[in-house]
């Protein structure tokens, strides 16, 4: 039983790397990808699992944008698509008035009265940049790629501080700084607060998986929203 359960599981992986595709003359042609033999399931599980977040984040800067439209006219780009095009591109195209400033360091000038730049593309550009770190800078994973369950536990807790500023942060006339969530008698748009919480069970199961791998435990941090800053991702070893 035990030997003929391996040799399906041989046989499901070996199919799982090739991929059937319509040949030029319309009939199916099966091709091998023989890098799927580099791949183990948790690889698979990885992938599937940073696509998911950065699909949702750019999800959440599309709809950022959509509310605060005098964001991305700030940079004098055409329309809301070239702003969306830019943070898609965030690892080439840093925004300028951000000096350098990635992850954390970045997200939080979104929140500063005194920031001139593009509120929607500062905070998303870190945002980004901290689960591009989370994943040690990489699209695809294998066998002998390895992640840190810190730096995505951290990540989690960064977007729970970025919803909480979402809705906190004021100017000084008390005007929201960037406008998300809105709760009122006639309208009541919570989207925002779902979409961040499924970045956030996502990158919580992979820190789970992760340690689980390792065989490490998480450090948890107890922290305030109100008083927190961003937790460090792309420092930790």
């Amino acid at each position: 039983m035990g030997r003929g359960l391996s040799l399906l599981l041989s046989v499901l992986f070996l199919l799982g790397a090739c991929a059937v595709k319509p040949g030029g003359d319309g009939r199916a042609e099966t091709r091998f990808d023989p890098k799927y033999l580099a791949k183990t399931d948790i690889d698979r599980v990885v992938d599937a699992s940073r696509e998911q977040v950065m699909e949702s984040l750019m999800l959440v800067a599309d709809k950022l944008y959509r509310r605060n439209p005098r964001e991305w006219k700030k940079a004098g780009l055409p329309d809301r698509e070239a702003a969306l095009a830019r943070l898609r591109d965030y690892r080439n195209q840093a925004p300028a008035e951000l000096a350098g400033r990635r992850e954390g360091a970045a997200a939080i000038q979104a929140f500063s009265p005194e920031y001139a730049g593009d509120r929607v593309e500062a905070l998303m550009y870190g945002l980004l940049t901290m689960v591009d770190a989370a994943y040690e800078h990489k699209d695809e994973f294998f066998i002998l790629d390895s992640l840190n369950e810190q730096k995505l536990y951290n990540c989690a807790r960064n977007m729970e501080i970025a919803v909480w500023k979402l809705a906190a942060a004021r100017d000084g006339t008390g005007e929201s700084l960037l406008l998300s969530n809105e709760i009122g008698s006639l309208h009541r748009n919570l989207s925002f607060e779902r979409e961040f919480g499924r970045i956030i069970g996502l990158l919580d199961f992979m820190s789970r998986v992760v340690a689980d791998k390792n065989g490490r435990t998480v450090s948890r941090v107890t922290h305030s929203l109100a008083t927190s800053f961003f937790l460090p991702v792309g420092l930790l070893k």
